[in-house]
């Protein structure tokens, strides 16, 4: 089972987190949290990862309706996303929606599933046009 929704990027990886952020922004999702991956193993462990983000992106109203159909729905909303180097390119990756459907069974959250969806992809797909 696929559970990501992925493109690939040929910039920088300080351009691509900003890149992220805005086409994030501009389908309504705010970015509550940072976690740099990277840092933390090399502070943590003094291991050494290729840059690794992760943005904790949230629609509040889509979020609401989620959890007002079930409240334990938290633990698999598409919140994280992964902005990562991948050799020469960078790989940037949001849980598919759907997983949420899938795995719980409940056919009352496809309708949220079905509009993080469009806007996960549409997001994605502004990163890759010039």
């Amino acid at each position: 089972m696929t559970y990501d929704r992925t493109v690939h990027l040929d910039t920088d990886f300080a351009t691509a987190v900003t890149r992220v952020r805005e086409a994030l922004g501009e389908q309504g999702f705010g970015i509550l949290t940072e976690i740099d991956v990277t840092a933390t193993l090399k502070a943590k462990l003094d291991e050494d990862l290729e840059d690794y983000v992760i943005l904790g992106a949230c629609n509040p109203p889509l979020a609401h309706r989620a959890l007002e159909t079930d409240r334990t729905i938290g633990l698999l909303l598409p919140c994280n996303v992964v902005v990562r180097a991948e050799g020469d390119h960078i790989a940037v990756q949001a849980l598919d929606p759907q997983t949420m459907v899938s795995l719980t069974g409940l056919d009352a959250l496809r309708p949220v599933a079905d509009e993080a969806t469009l806007r996960l992809d549409a997001a994605l797909a502004s990163l890759t046009q010039p």
